[in-house]
Parts: C-alpha cells; sequence; structure tokens
C-alpha cells in the first residue's frame, strides 16, 4: 500500500480528534475511491468534457460566484 501525506487546517485536526473513534484514513480512502468510480462512469459518458470541464471549474464558480443584490432588478 502506498502512503500519501494530507494536510489539513489545525482547526480541523482539532476537531477531528474528537471523535477518535473514526478511522480517517479509511474514511479518506473511501472518499478516494467514490470519486474516482465517479470519475470512470462519466469518462464513459458522451458528454464527459463538458462534464469535466464543469468539475474542473467548479470552485472557480463559487470564488467568483457574485452574492451581492443586484440593482438592476429593481427596475423591472
Amino acid at each position: 500500500m502506498t502512503n500519501i501525506t494530507l494536510s489539513i487546517d489545525d482547526k480541523v485536526y482539532k476537531r477531528m480528534k474528537k471523535y477518535s473513534e473514526i478511522k480517517w484514513s479509511e474514511f479518506v480512502r473511501m472518499c478516494i475511491q467514490k470519486r474516482i468510480k465517479e470519475l470512470e462512469s462519466i469518462q464513459n459518458h458522451p458528454n464527459s468534457e463538458s462534464i469535466m470541464t464543469i468539475l474542473a471549474s467548479e470552485e472557480v464558480l463559487k470564488k467568483d460566484w457574485d452574492n451581492e443584490p443586484d440593482e438592476r432588478w429593481n427596475n423591472v
């Protein structure tokens, strides 16, 4: 089995320690396996390139999303 290093915020680590009964390594392993299966199933989809682009840009969309009210709608 290969090892990887995962960096997490100190605050998250402290919160994780409260739930010491959870095997966090196993939890992360399962999450990675689930995501790989999802990605592999997307690859077989006819629109796989578009779907992958959307998934890849999800964080960009969240970051750039403007949650401020748009005053232009006031006159509609």
